[in-house]
Order: C-alpha cells, then sequence, then structure tokens
C-alpha cells in the first residue's frame, strides 16, 4: 500500500491533478532502490491524449526525456532542473511549475540514502482508474506497464540533504 501526495503543475487545467507516489523495491543487484513517480489523475479538461500531451510539455520543460533513455542527473557539479531532497522521513520534489512533500516509508529513506540516488519517473500517460488515498502495489505494477514506461521520463536524481 502507498501512500498519494497530489501536486499542483502550472498547466493543471489540462492535465489535471499531479500526483507522486513512492516505493522501495530490489533493482537487480540485490539491493533496494528508492522510486518515485509523477503522474496525472487524468482529472482534468482535458482528453486522455490531452493530458498526455500536457505531461509531455511539463517533462520537456523541466529537462527530462520522454521515451529515451534513463538520464543520470547524479554527477558531481551538474545542475538538474529536478531535485529531491530527503530529510526527517520526507521527500520534496522540486521540479518547474511543481514543488511536493512527500511523506515517505522508512524502507525509502533507507533505499534512498543507500543509493545515494532515487530513481524518478515523470508519468505522461494518465492513471486509468479513479483512486482512494492509497495505491495497492498490484494497482501499481497495473499502470507501470510496457507502454506507461516507455513513454514515460527516467532519471536518476541524486539525494541532497539539509546542511548540518
Amino acid at each position: 500500500m502507498t501512500s498519494l501526495q497530489a501536486a499542483q503543475g502550472g498547466i493543471q487545467q489540462q492535465v489535471g491533478t499531479l500526483s507522486v507516489v513512492g516505493w522501495a523495491g530490489e533493482y537487480g543487484d540485490g539491493r533496494d532502490v528508492a522510486f518515485l513517480l509523477v503522474f496525472s489523475l487524468g482529472d482534468g479538461a482535458g482528453t486522455r491524449e490531452e493530458t498526455a500531451a500536457g505531461m509531455r510539455q511539463l517533462a520537456e520543460a523541466a529537462g527530462l526525456t520522454v521515451g529515451g533513455n534513463i538520464v543520470d542527473a547524479t554527477s558531481a557539479g551538474r545542475q538538474f532542473p529536478v531535485t529531491v531532497l530527503v530529510e526527517g522521513g520526507q521527500v520534496a520534489l522540486t521540479m518547474p511549475n511543481m514543488s511536493v512533500k512527500y511523506s515517505t516509508p522508512p524502507e525509502w529513506i533507507a533505499a534512498a540514502h543507500d543509493r545515494g540516488h532515487v530513481y524518478f519517473l515523470f508519468a505522461t500517460q494518465p492513471w486509468p482508474l479513479h483512486l482512494g488515498n492509497e495505491i495497492q502495489q498490484e494497482e501499481l505494477r497495473e499502470f507501470l506497464s510496457d507502454e506507461v514506461l516507455s513513454t514515460s521520463a527516467h532519471c536518476l536524481l541524486p539525494v541532497r540533504r539539509l546542511a548540518r
């Protein structure tokens, strides 16, 4: 079960409510990765196609490549317009036209700190069904189909922390 957090975007009327969901999972080497997904609930004024086009526009405005390779923004000194700050059991995601704080489970925080980065997905396809306040794992797996993944932006974002 994963809790949703809503975020407001600059073209909200077209794309509707933007939501953020995070989870931790193994990624081929036996260690967990912290995943963070932004998607539209599909409740905007636009059709599904218009919502997807609006989400693509938001992704590109944020310097994300949709449908391409994974962008690695973890290089030291690299300036990237999308950031994640992980502190006190929360992640703060900031990108052009959007920022959101998201409470995360301890395993997500542990994976983010262990790896030093977050696997960020920005889905252009809207969520297909009405959502309550939580997403079940089966629903998330079903949403993250090959089509959704191939039309999403993928990025490795460095984990930032407050200076101590």
